[in-house]
Order: structure tokens, then C-alpha cells, then sequence
């Protein structure tokens, strides 16, 4: 049993709280029982921290440690009954035909939120601005639930892959509080599009919406806009059952 707060390894592994630190050793952690199966599932776990008397959720060697040795490692305000170590993975997307875009999404719960719907939903990528908060950040990761370790999502220039999605006869819609807009309830997908959302307080930055093919707004009857992961998952659903009846429709005819 790993008794005290100052043993080498576990000194170390606190670093990770740290971005700058996940960065460097391309590791990060997780807590609770739900995330370490889902690590475990991803082949992403490397080592694992379990509270004494407390049962492994997983076929995995691990190691005991006190209350005191698992608060050093958390980031919670609860206490954790364990903690694992996990390595970033590198995924690849194996088709790409509903994909999301995030444009300087800041929130760490936000982005988290927005994995998680996003798996949910059938997204097959998601394309981040460098501005969007770090996926491997603690209150991404819970926020996630685990949806992190089974979509991928890339970092990059967001007016660079817009026009690379468009190469692709991939369309894209901006979600933007615009006069030249479209009303969610009428869009019709193609069978392959990019919905793109934005900042907290800013929105799509113009010269994303400027090269979209489409703006499109979320129709409401009192406030003009949402919460982002909110806002992002409405879409994501309502292009999702549209996209189905556009193709069950062209099945008819």
C-alpha cells in the first residue's frame, strides 16, 4: 500500500492536473469507477490508484492507497475511491459524414458535454479550434463520461478544414444569430455535413460563418440563444433524424 502523498510516483502523477504537465507526457487522469471501465475498455488505462477495501471494477493490477494519496490526485471536491492513469490515444476517424466543428468553445464542462452527446448521436469526428478548452482536462473528462476515449478529435485551423471538409462535398452549417439564416426545423442535410458552433459569449467567428455554406438558427420564442452544449446537441439530434428522413424519403421516390 502507497501510504504517503509524498512517494515518488504518486508526486508525480499529481503533475497531470496540470495541462502543461499532460502535454508533456501525453498522460492524463480519470476518476471513478465509470471511467476507469471505460479506459479499461479503450486500452487506454496504464496504471490504477484503488482506494483500500475498495473492490477493482476491472482485470487490471493495481495498487492500494490511503484516502489521504487519492485526494492528491484528484481534482475533486469529493473524495475519489479510485484513480487511474491514462495514456491519450490517437484516434482515426473510420468515415466521416457527421461531423462537428467547435469554434473557441472555452468551457471545460461545455466541450466535455458536447463529447458525450456527440458519441451519443452518431458523430464521427470532431474538429476543435486551438482556442476550445483541453479535452484532457479534469472537468472535460468527467463531463465526457468516457466519450473521449471512442471519438475522434482533432486540434486544428478551423478555416483550413472547412475548406478541406468542402472539397469533400461535405456541407457545412454555421449556427449563427444571422440575418440570412435557415430555421432548423428546415434543413435538409446531404448525406455528409459539418455543424459548426461556437464561443460562449462570441459565437462563430465571422469568417467561419463567411465560408459556411449555410447559417442555420435554432427557432425560439423568448431568449435569443442557448448554452453551447446545449445548443450543439438540439442540432445534433434534429440533423440526425433529418438526415434519416431524407434518405427513407429518396428510398420512396
Amino acid at each position: 500500500m502507497i501510504q504517503s502523498v509524498n512517494n515518488k510516483k504518486i508526486k508525480e502523477y499529481a503533475k497531470l492536473i496540470q495541462k502543461k504537465e499532460r502535454d508533456k507526457t501525453g498522460l492524463f487522469l480519470v476518476e471513478g469507477e465509470h471511467m476507469v471501465k471505460e479506459a479499461f475498455n479503450a486500452n487506454a488505462l496504464q496504471e490504477l490508484f484503488i482506494l483500500e477495501n475498495i473492490e477493482c471494477p476491472v482485470q487490471f493490477n493495481y495498487e492500494t492507497v490511503t484516502q489521504q494519496v487519492l485526494n492528491k490526485l484528484s481534482n475533486q471536491n469529493s473524495n475519489s475511491k479510485m484513480i487511474g492513469v491514462c495514456k491519450k490515444l490517437s484516434l482515426t476517424p473510420i468515415k466521416e459524414e457527421n461531423i462537428l466543428l467547435l469554434d473557441n468553445v472555452q468551457d471545460p464542462g461545455n466541450v466535455g458535454t458536447i463529447l458525450r452527446t456527440a458519441h451519443s448521436f452518431g458523430i464521427d469526428s470532431i474538429y476543435m479550434s486551438k482556442g476550445c478548452a483541453d479535452i484532457y482536462n479534469p472537468k472535460t473528462i468527467q463531463s465526457s463520461q468516457g466519450a473521449l476515449f471512442f471519438i475522434p478529435v482533432i486540434q486544428t485551423d478551423l478555416i483550413e478544414e472547412i475548406k478541406n471538409l468542402q472539397s469533400k462535398d461535405i456541407e457545412v452549417y454555421a449556427t449563427a444569430l444571422h440575418d440570412n439564416h435557415k430555421d432548423l426545423q428546415d434543413i435538409k442535410p446531404n448525406k455528409k455535413y459539418a455543424i459548426l458552433v461556437g464561443n460562449e459569449g462570441q459565437g462563430v467567428r465571422k469568417e467561419l460563418i463567411d465560408l459556411s455554406d449555410h447559417i442555420v438558427k435554432i427557432e425560439m420564442e423568448t431568449f435569443e440563444s442557448l448554452n453551447v452544449a446545449i445548443a450543439a446537441s438540439i442540432c445534433m439530434y434534429t440533423f440526425k433524424y433529418a438526415k434519416r428522413d431524407a434518405i427513407n424519403l429518396d428510398g420512396v421516390r
